[in-house]
């Protein structure tokens, strides 16, 4: 007993002269001093300037809620709220699905297969202006590449980006094209993980390619569809450069109208900041709920083991 108090009194004495090691705090310093200026004073600020009607030139003037309470009955906001939604219902499940089928067909040992990746990921590393104004050419109506294919087959030329009925789904293949590639790759790596005596296995066990993939890959994959979903809805819900470049003033009809172009046009073109910064944090509780849907219901169908 003796011992042991002697032993406690030592590591108090020990506690007491130990020295704090600054030099650790000295090293993260930049980083912070990064973060706080231009990451947390900016939210703060933003989230402040979304109770005052401002212009950023005249004396800001403070309202309230009166922001928050005027995106309720804005119906152009609910407009671009509801396109945002079918892009997002639209465009998701074709990035999952096509990056998960191009990622298994790459998966296999064939010739040239660091080729093949190296294509479909060139799109990801290219600027989004260019690449719009790209497809900008491919929907023209008058001399577009597809208006030419579809001419080959008999069929009269359409107005793709001018058409409201067809200017967002030809916004959702250009931005499918666009991701596709780092998405591959996230599902490369997934199935690289996924042991081969697993497949060696149920191939002696007589299942086929489908069986394996129903009761193999898929299971396997589903942490890494949670997370490409995860993205996919967070990057969905801030589409912007495409419907800039592609469909100007929100396309046919508002057709292509979403909440962050919409965002923008209220702060740098009628200089609402105000009421801009407000749909900004409105925008940033929608994709919070969406992502603690993902974690806290979604997720529970994810087999990590």
């Amino acid at each position: 007993m003796e011992t042991l108090a002697l032993d406690l009194k030592q590591e108090k004495t020990m506690n007491k002269t130990k020295k704090i090691d600054w030099g650790a705090y000295a090293y993260l310093l930049p980083v912070l001093i990064i973060i706080i200026a231009f990451h947390v004073l900016p939210m703060v600020m933003a989230l402040v300037v979304s109770f005052f009607e401002w212009d950023l030139i005249g004396s800001p003037k403070l309202i309230g809620f009166h922001n928050y309470a005027r995106l309720f009955s804005d119906p152009l906001f609910k407009k671009s709220l509801i396109n945002t939604a079918i892009y997002a219902l639209t465009s998701i499940p074709l990035i999952i699905f096509l990056s998960m089928f191009i990622a298994i067909l790459l998966n296999n040992p064939i010739k040239g297969i660091g080729v093949y990746r190296t294509i479909y990921f060139l799109p990801v590393i290219t600027s989004i202006n260019a690449v719009a104004l790209v497809w900008n050419f491919i929907y023209n109506p008058e001399f577009g590449l597809l208006n030419k294919v579809l001419a080959g087959f008999g069929l009269e030329p359409v107005r793709w980006l001018q058409n409201p009925k067809t200017a967002m789904m030809a916004i959702v293949v250009m931005s499918v094209w666009k991701g596709l590639g780092s998405n591959i790759i996230i599902f490369l790596a997934g199935l690289q993980n996924i042991p081969k005596q697993l497949y060696e296995a149920a191939t002696l066990d007589g299942a086929n390619v489908f069986q394996q993939f129903r009761h193999i890959t898929w299971p396997l994959l589903t942490p890494t569809t949670f997370f490409i979903t995860v993205m996919s809805v967070i990057g969905s819900f801030q589409v912007f450069s495409q419907v800039y470049m592609m469909t100007p003033r929100g396309g046919p009809l508002k057709s292509t109208m979403v909440v962050v172009y919409y965002l923008y046009r209220k702060a740098f073109e009628q200089f609402e900041f105000g009421y801009a910064l407000a749909m900004a944090f409105v925008l940033f509780l929608i994709i919070l709920a969406l992502t603690l849907f993902n974690k806290l219901v979604v997720e529970k169908r994810v087999h990590y083991n």
